[in-house]
């Protein structure tokens, strides 16, 4: 592992997409993994610039968004879903068909039952790199069906 040390929040999205880029360069089919929340929203917004100067180009990627709120549907404000197709996803030319999150099931629905961890270890194989992986407290709490 590599720790990259910036002065920025700023710095720290630039040289975070330019590893993005550099791992599409060599691998165009590559399957990310996305957080969500504030923290990687830097990063999101550089991909954007760089795709839209045409120095990016993610057509064949395949996603797989890592959080969602449970019962919020897809077109919710608050969900997780939501937030990503207005960050990055409606910026940027990733297939639809391309691009996974959690369904978002009923409180009583154990997480694994969602079927997104086999679809991404299967999609992933043993070359994919996963460059937004934190989870959220939040996500991880409601997932569970906290009281």
């Amino acid at each position: 592992m590599e720790v990259v040390i910036t002065r920025s929040y700023e710095q720290m999205s630039k040289a975070a997409a330019q590893l993005v880029v550099d791992v599409l360069n060599t691998k165009p089919n590559a399957v990310l993994g996305m957080a969500t929340g504030s923290t990687p929203l830097g990063l999101y917004q550089e991909l954007v610039r760089l795709h839209q100067a045409g120095e990016v180009d993610f057509s064949r990627v395949t996603t797989f968004n890592l959080d969602e709120y449970v019962g919020l549907p897809a077109n919710h404000p608050q969900s997780y879903h939501y937030f990503m197709d207005e960050h990055f996803f409606r910026h940027v030319n990733i297939p639809r068909h391309n691009s996974t999150s959690p369904r978002a099931p009923p409180a009583t629905t154990p997480p694994s039952a969602n079927g997104t961890r086999g679809a991404s270890r299967n999609a992933a194989g043993s070359t994919s790199r996963s460059w937004a992986s934190a989870r959220t407290a939040t996500s991880r709490s409601t997932s569970r069906g906290a009281p």
